[in-house]
């Protein structure tokens, strides 16, 4: 193993001004930096975690804070999680994955270490009660979403009302008068959970906008919440011809139950959904949706929280325009 004192040999320096090439304590001479970063890459030299975290006063750790509360989809949350931890290593850093729901707290129980250097927070509601408490800690963080109150923040996310609007836009501009969302389970309503009702913010305002008759649907995620959705539907709304899906386990499931009720899609009743592009493509029937771009915002989301550590501004809000993929789910009301 490479040592700090092969690496002073090599450059012709001494041990200490090894240490301060790396930690920019003290001020050394361009020239001798250079000297110094060259031997470190001809030697392959990795300064020990350890001291390298005392010498910058930095733990190079991340917190991801994502509680996994009850009727969130835990593979799409993952998506985000994966993105996070592999970005934040080409940063050099590490992620302490917090996923219990202990609110302020446990925001303030890691705050309160030298645990991590700053925070990635997401499943963020509308009137979050952790925001008073992210407005006033020492350390950087980023919100994977968007509250009701944003200022003061750094905030990243899909612009989840343009998402709806987007899918109600494309049903409207197919001929179809009458559309339903089906959404979220309805504790995640309950919540106000931020993405959730910004979708129905702009399914809502779109649908107005257009002079469509329009419903809102929660729905649990199952199978068997798909079929009562679809059977209610039918029942409610008869002329029923557009549904927008935000609810990514009951996307195929709610396909299935409105065909087996006799309705063909997309030549009867075309379906739009919210959800990531692989399960769109996957399904029988492919579906016409917006892509939840995940990889790219927990890639973004790692960025802003570096260009913050190393005291760099950055934007307060950073919203994703949504990308509607039109695929065989979807077709003019007269087909």
């Amino acid at each position: 193993m490479v040592k700090i004192t092969d690496v002073a040999r090599h450059a012709g320096v001494s041990p200490s001004t090894v240490s301060y090439a790396l930690s920019g304590k003290r001020p050394i001479s361009e020239e001798t930096r250079q000297r110094v970063e060259a031997s470190i890459r001809e030697l392959g030299y990795r300064p020990h975690a350890g001291a390298r975290a005392l010498a910058s006063s930095r733990s190079n750790v991340l917190a991801l804070v994502v509680p996994l509360r009850t009727g969130i989809h835990v593979p799409v949350v993952m998506q985000f999680a994966v993105s996070v931890v592999t970005t934040a290593r080409r940063y050099d850093h590490d992620v302490l994955l917090l996923t219990q729901e202990e609110g302020e707290d446990g925001l303030r129980r890691v705050a309160d270490t030298a645990l991590v250097d700053a925070l990635i927070v997401m499943d963020v509601q509308l009137h979050d009660p952790r925001l008073p408490l992210l407005r006033s800690l020492d350390r950087p963080s980023v919100l994977i979403g968007f509250p009701a109150e944003p200022a003061g923040l750094t905030c990243i996310d899909l612009d989840f009302m343009a998402a709806g609007e987007v899918c109600v836009e494309r049903l409207a501009g197919l001929g179809h008068r009458v559309v339903a969302l089906v959404g979220s389970p309805p504790e995640v309503y309950v919540r106000q959970t931020a993405f959730a009702q910004r979708v129905v913010q702009g399914f809502t305002a779109a649908a107005d906008r257009n002079g469509l008759a329009s419903s809102v649907h929660p729905c649990e995620a199952s199978p068997a919440a798909a079929r009562r959705i679809a059977e209610q539907l039918l029942r409610e709304h008869p002329a029923l011809t557009g549904v927008v899906v935000h609810n990514e386990p009951i996307l195929e499931p709610l396909i299935d139950a409105f065909e087996q009720l006799g309705l063909r899609v997309p030549g009867d009743l075309s379906v739009t959904a919210i959800c990531p592009d692989e399960l769109a493509e996957s399904l029988r029937v492919p579906v016409t949706s917006v892509a939840l771009p995940s990889a790219e915002v927990g890639e973004r989301a790692v960025g802003l929280l570096m260009k913050k550590l190393g005291g760099t501004a950055v934007p307060e809000a950073t919203l994703l325009p949504p990308r509607l993929t039109e695929r065989g789910s979807t077709a003019p009301r007269d087909a």
